[in-house]
């Protein structure tokens, strides 16, 4: 099927009976993807019989979902193949490599938004949110143009954040030494949440590492593709000068989170609450950002714009769906057997 508007690869899967399919292929980029992994996901709610407005614990997809990238960024495809490559992602299909991998639910305390891998809020949210309003302009041209002029009016975003740690059980010691080894921090126990609140100038939440062209290491090195947990990224509020410097280092192999501003956690669930703007901040916020402004913050999630005034929590739902392609990180432990990636 070839998709013709948003949203259409969603309406398909609602109607086709996936039990006479082996899997699911999708060619497009990051938007694409992620829409026919929610549909595969809500699909299976429906037919387990799922409230679709209430799912504490969600079902499997029914199939594996295979990705031929076919965008710009195509993080997803990166992530599972290591490259962002065609002919590389077909073979991984064809040969049958399957990968269970990590799924979010973004929810409001009344309904659940959608299944997804990955979601910004501030700096990320808005650079998408300009975007999606000069969607005249040729992609890469627009996506510069929203990231430069965000940047030149960078305002934080006031917030509360909520955070349920990550229990990690003692017996695994080789994970807890890597996790020590990328300084995310572990706090608490397994019911016990935390709270921060103040100004952000970009909240990442990340159930997969995000592999892409300009961070080839990742958006979130520390997390990967199906340990039960999601990174949660903060930047502080701080100078341009400072924020653009830690841009720059998800392309180098220095640290990107070795910033006073910037902290980490390891989490199982989040709870992000915008707090809204007042006099001069929320004159200036309007111009800035209408949304906002209207009561209605924009998420970044998997590439894709959504509008939310309330509360979301997000939760991760380990190996909630399978994905045609490997752990990168046992392709790169195997390097020196092979030379090939593709297999």
């Amino acid at each position: 099927t070839v998709t013709e508007y948003e949203g259409h690869a969603l309406a398909v899967l609602k109607e086709c009976e996936l039990q006479t399919f082996d899997g699911v292929v999708c060619v497009g980029g990051d938007g694409s993807v992620s829409e026919v992994a929610h549909g595969l996901l809500l699909r299976a709610q429906i037919d387990a019989g799922k409230d679709t407005d209430y799912i504490p614990t969600p079902v499997r997809a029914p199939v594996p979902l295979g990705v031929i990238p076919a965008g710009t960024t195509n993080i997803l495809a990166h992530t599972l193949y290591g490259i962002k490559h065609a002919v590389t992602a077909t073979l991984h299909i064809v040969m049958g490599h399957i990968q269970p991998v990590d799924v979010c639910t973004f929810s409001t305390p009344s309904k659940l938004l959608r299944f997804g891998f990955s979601a910004m809020f501030g700096f990320g949210a808005r650079t998408l949110a300009l975007a999606e309003k000069h969607r005249w302009m040729p992609s890469s041209q627009r996506k510069d143009f929203a990231f430069i002029k965000t940047l030149a009016d960078l305002k934080p975003e006031e917030c509360e954040l909520s955070f349920l740690p990550l229990q990690i059980p003692q017996e695994d010691s080789r994970e807890n030494d890597r996790k020590k080894k990328g300084k995310i921090k572990k706090k608490g126990s397994k019911d016990q949440w935390h709270k921060i609140q103040g100004h952000f100038l970009n909240v990442s939440i990340m159930a997969i590492p995000c592999l892409c062209s300009m961070a080839p290491r990742g958006l979130a090195p520390n997390t990967r593709l199906n340990n039960g947990s999601m990174a949660l990224i903060l930047v502080q509020n701080t100078s341009r000068t400072e924020f653009i410097k830690h841009l720059k280092r998800y392309a180098s192999v220095k640290n990107q989170f070795n910033f006073p501003f910037v902290e980490t956690y390891t989490v199982q669930e989040v709870k992000v609450q915008p707090r809204p703007k007042s006099g001069t901040d929320a004159k200036e916020n309007t111009y800035l950002n209408p949304a906002s402004a209207e009561g209605n913050y924009p998420w970044n999630i998997d590439g894709d714009l959504m509008k939310e005034a309330s509360e979301v929590h997000i939760r991760v739902h380990p190996q909630l769906i399978d994905l045609y392609g490997v752990n990168t990180d046992e392709l790169e432990s195997s390097s020196s057997q092979a030379t090939c990636n593709c297999i």
